[in-house]
C-alpha cells in the first residue's frame, strides 16, 4: 500500500494514511473472520463473547498500521516529500514486523540463535518488500 502513494491524488499525505489505517481495519475483519469461520469448521459454536474474544486478540493488525500512518501524517512537518515519507512509513512497518515476530520468540524463552534467526528472517522477508518497492517505483 505504501507504495502506491505516487497514485493518490493532490492530496496523497492524507490518502496515504486512511489507506494505511482503513487497510489495517480490513485485514483485522478479515482475520477475525477467518479465524471465527475456521472454529465453526471444527465444530464450534460461535458466541458473542467468543467474536469478541477473537476480535480483541486480532487487534494489533490495526495498531501495526498506526506508527507507518502517523510517520506520513507528520513527515511534511519536517520537510519530507512524499518519495521520502514513504520510504520512511517503510522502514517503520519494516522495523515493526521484525519486532512484532521476535518479541513473542524472546517471550517464549527461545535461545539467542533462534531470537536471531527469527529476526533475520523477517528482515529478510522485509527486505524482499523494500526492494520489490525500488525496482517498481517509477
Amino acid at each position: 500500500m505504501v507504495t502506491t502513494a505516487g497514485t493518490l491524488g493532490p492530496f496523497p499525505h492524507i490518502k496515504l494514511v486512511l489507506l494505511l489505517l482503513i487497510t489495517g481495519l480490513v485485514f483485522w475483519a478479515a482475520h477475525v473472520y477467518a479465524r471465527l469461520v475456521g472454529e465453526r469448521l471444527s465444530g464450534q459454536p460461535m458466541t458473542w463473547e467468543e467474536a469478541r474474544r477473537v476480535a480483541a486478540r486480532e487487534w494489533p493488525i490495526v495498531k501495526v498500521a498506526v506508527p507507518p500512518a502517523a510517520v506520513v501524517a507528520i513527515g511534511p512537518l519536517f520537510g519530507l516529500g512524499m518519495t521520502g515519507t514513504t520510504w520512511l512509513a517503510l522502514i517503520v512497518a519494516l522495523a515493526e514486523q521484525v519486532c512484532w515476530a521476535t518479541v513473542p520468540v524472546v517471550r517464549g524463552g527461545a535461545t539467542v540463535r533462534m531470537v536471531l534467526l527469527n529476526g533475520a528472517a523477517n528482515l529478510l522477508l522485509g527486505v524482499v518488500i523494500v526492494l520489490a518497492k525500488a525496482v517498481l517505483e517509477h
